[in-house]
């Protein structure tokens, strides 16, 4: 591995060599390879060569899903605190894997021994590792959601059709049960005409207890961080240790809450299959414990979708907060429990107390359904007695084989920036809603919120940190 300074000039000649390495093959469709494998030789029944951009937590549990495919070739992991305790175990499996600790650095060196990366990174830092990954030709895997502010997932989405690339959010249960279920009820129409759906995530959070007038006072920087690079194109208010180790979301500035940490897994299908895009109002209805730096210990959020064609309006009701549990129908009866749901970085989510879950309110029935992979039920029970209920394809697949499978031209991620940009759209803009602590209402068309001022700033996000402009110029 070389230890040659890390040069930005340098770092900009790779961009402009990575944009011009897709230049004439504008005429390839979506999903199939990007430019930059194809112009190498790319063979479909090769490995894919993968580098990994945040390797501890969250992330070494992706790693060890795709590397499970037995279609890759992990050749390089990239954190900005490699070789310290949380990145040990991944470095362990894959000893011959290069390292680094700036992904600027990795794309530079290195950047032709890889087609395809995995970015499990804190929220604030996906955009810009994303957007230089599209711009080399490579394929992207990032967790969910797809970026920290509206502008940012925009341009994402822009890139990843300009790039021709295959892109995958990390909402793994979009390759599940729940994902061919969803689509085949509706394509029959068991589930039509939905007006209402109540979502709810009740669990205890980080954040949850904490009260806060400013962000911390910065602490000493740990010699195994490169905290510039963590911060990415964010604002720097000083390390403290309360942002690392997956407390970055509790705070607006770097997460995007329990919403966006969960939301992706619970309305994922309903928002893709009942073609909601995106809302005309997010109001927050109840918010406790509003703070100016960290989300509220419980909000109840509707966001309220207009008339798509034939299909009617729906307002669809967020519920998080320990206390604030949803109203539920008649029937409901027991939670609907995925239990593959991957444990968070510290605590646990009780999947006895306040699961995690929805209620879809359709012409005629009603459902419930849980998160991730969790199948829908119709309630009460009695209501599907003498109905005939078409089965749904159970495909042997999962969100990293698929995404594996799309980066050798053999499939379409399910989860693409096409499809995953405006759900997690709507997410951010739940976030405003949280963080302005009042009602918003959007002009899908425009992309712009039309009531409030400092809301429609935010869409934007925080400017880009001096020397991180180039991300939002590719």
């Amino acid at each position: 591995m070389s230890d040659k300074k890390f040069d930005p000039q340098l770092d900009r000649r790779s961009f402009l060599q990575g944009m011009a390495a897709v230049v004439g093959s504008a005429m390839l469709p979506a999903g199939v390879f990007g430019a930059a494998t194809r112009l190498r030789g790319f063979s479909p029944n090769a490995k894919v060569n993968l580098a990994c951009i945040g390797i501890g937590n969250r992330g070494g549990d992706v790693i060890d899903a795709l590397n499970a495919t037995g279609l890759v070739n992990i050749v390089a992991l990239c954190d900005t605190e490699i070789g310290g305790p949380r990145t040990a175990n991944t470095l362990k499996k894959f000893p011959n894997a290069q390292r680094f600790q700036d992904f600027r650095k990795m794309f530079d060196q290195i950047g032709n021994q890889f087609e395809a990366v995995s970015v499990c990174t804190p929220d604030h830092s996906h955009f810009p590792i994303t957007m230089l990954a599209m711009s080399q030709g490579k394929h992207v895997y990032v967790e969910k959601p797809m970026a920290h502010s509206f502008r940012q997932i925009e341009l994402m989405m822009a890139a990843e059709k300009k790039y021709k690339v295959a892109c995958q959010m990390g909402n793994q249960g979009h390759s599940e049960a729940n994902y061919f279920q969803f689509k085949t009820w509706v394509d029959a129409g068991i589930i039509k005409n939905v007006t209402k759906i109540t979502a709810f995530m009740n669990s205890s959070r980080r954040w949850h207890g904490m009260v806060v007038k400013d962000f911390p006072a910065a602490a000493p920087i740990p010699s195994e961080l490169d905290w510039n690079t963590w911060i990415a194109t964010a604002r720097d208010h000083g390390f403290n240790p309360t942002y690392l180790n997956g407390d970055w979301r509790s705070w607006f500035e770097y997460g995007n809450g329990a919403l966006g940490d969960w939301g992706a897994h619970i309305f994922d299908t309903a928002h893709e299959f009942l073609e909601l895009g995106l809302p005309v109002e997010v109001d927050p209805i109840r918010i406790d414990g509003h703070s100016d730096f960290i989300f509220p210990q419980a909000s109840t959020i509707a966001f309220r979708f207009p008339k798509r064609g034939e299909l009617p309006p729906v307002e669809m009701t967020w519920y998080d907060g320990v206390k604030n549990l949803p109203p539920l129908p008649p029937g409901f009866g027991g939670a609907v429990v995925d239990p593959n749901i991957p444990p968070p970085t510290s605590g646990k989510i009780d999947t006895k107390v306040n699961p995690p879950g929805k209620v879809i309110y359709g012409e005629g029935l009603t459902f419930k359904g849980g998160s991730h992979a969790s199948t829908l039920e119709i309630i009460p029970k009695e209501a599907a007695k003498d109905l005939k209920l078409p089965d749904y394809p159970h495909i042997r697949s999962n969100h990293f084989l698929n995404f594996v499978r799309a980066c050798q031209g053999e499939e379409r991620t399910r989860s693409s920036f096409e499809v995953a940009g405006p759900l997690s759209q709507v997410l951010v803009l739940g976030v405003l809603a949280q963080r302005v602590n009042s009602k918003l209402k959007f002009d899908p068309v425009k992309k712009q919120i039309t009531n409030n001022r400092l809301a429609n700033d935010l869409l934007r996000g925080a400017p880009p940190r001096k020397g991180w402009e180039q991300y939002y110029k590719l």
